[in-house]
């Protein structure tokens, strides 16, 4: 059945309409595309493709050896985009980032100039590889450039060509000589998505492709302009009221001490999730909405981003760890607990 929509939501044209349907058959062909090289891991591909059309950040943790970097950098041969990736570690300083001035001669005067060579978060796709093997300050080095697409550098503040995308990626059970990402950095990132080990048969599959000397060309499927006019759509697409009150009440009931807030967030939880949820997850289900070829989410779509919107915006206490609950259970739980808002419920009810 389909949703209605509110008052304010302005049924997309027929123009927009028609490019939903280009951008359902361009992600079917280009996880196709991604397929050749990355096996089995269709619903994280998917996940990582989400963030991109709603123009969102991701954090992918995983142990080594699962094909985090290869899939990264597939994404960017399936796009064309101009890719950098940085390898953080503890010595590493902003300015290894933003980039820094350096001191030319000028051929014509002979005079001395500061020149300002642009560092690596100046390209399209961003590979922040082992993120919180750095320290704060340098991790900080990512904010602006996440949330103004801007780089301010030497006095400087320069825009960011668009589109821009950060996929950073983190090693769970190395510890020693890492460096946790602060809040302020973790809420950047639209999702935070776990990829675990392969099955059998994926296992067996990976082994048997990649030890061969077949090598897979991958052949670009949108333009940078195809998936900014894309960014666009998804922005205009509308949305009920009923569904925005279910993604806010999912955010709000993860926060101790709200009126709303279950028994179990408020005896579990240090921490939950700021406004900040709320917008990604209506803007995630927006986007995976356009990917299905719908004009518009539901509720359905937003329950089905709840885990990688909320897992890292949501910080268990001491009575939690103590009894092995996890953000990941916290959520599954709220999934169960929170109703979806009746048709036509306004937010002051």
């Amino acid at each position: 059945m389909t949703e209605p929509q509110s008052a304010q939501a302005q049924p997309l044209k027929d123009d927009d309409l028609a490019a939903i349907e280009r951008i359902k058959e361009g992600n079917a062909r280009l996880m196709k595309e991604i397929a050749k090289v990355i096996y089995g891991q269709i619903d994280l591909v998917q996940k990582l493709l989400i963030t991109m059309f709603a123009d969102g950040h991701c954090l992918i943790v995983g142990v080594p050896g699962l094909a985090k970097t290869l899939l990264v950098k597939t994404l960017a041969q399936a796009l064309s985009w101009d890719f950098k990736r940085i390898q953080f570690t503890p010595d590493l300083m902003p300015s290894d980032i933003t980039g820094t001035e350096i001191l030319q001669q000028d051929q014509t005067t002979g005079e001395r100039v500061l020149r300002f060579v642009k560092g690596p978060i100046f390209a399209n796709i961003i590979l922040a590889d082992e993120i919180n093997r750095t320290p704060p300050k340098t991790q900080a080095a990512l904010l602006e450039a996440m949330q103004e697409y801007a780089v301010t550098a030497a006095g400087k503040t320069m825009p960011l060509e668009k589109p821009f995308h950060v996929i950073a990626t983190q090693n769970p059970i190395e510890q020693e000589g890492t460096y946790p990402l602060p809040e302020a950095q973790l809420d950047r990132f639209m999702f935070c998505l776990y990829i675990s080990y392969p099955g059998q048969n994926i296992e067996e599959q990976i082994v048997e492709k990649t030890t061969t000397e077949e090598v897979h060309k991958i052949a670009p499927i949108f333009s940078k302009e195809d998936v900014i006019d894309f960014q666009r759509i998804v922005r205009r697409v509308p949305v009920s009221k009923h569904v925005i009150r279910f993604a806010v009440d999912m955010a709000r009931r993860t926060r101790p001490g709200e009126i709303d807030a279950p028994q179990f967030v408020n005896e579990f939880v240090e921490w939950g999730a700021g406004p900040r949820a709320s917008q990604y997850l209506i803007l995630s289900a927006k986007a995976w909405a356009v990917l299905q070829g719908k004009p518009a989410p539901s509720v359905r779509d937003v329950r089905d981003m709840a885990a990688p919107v909320l897992r890292h915006r949501i910080l268990p206490n001491y009575n939690a760890a103590g009894e092995g609950i996890t953000s990941l259970d916290i959520i599954d739980r709220l999934l169960t607990e929170v109703n979806q808002p009746l048709y036509g419920a306004s937010a002051a009810e």
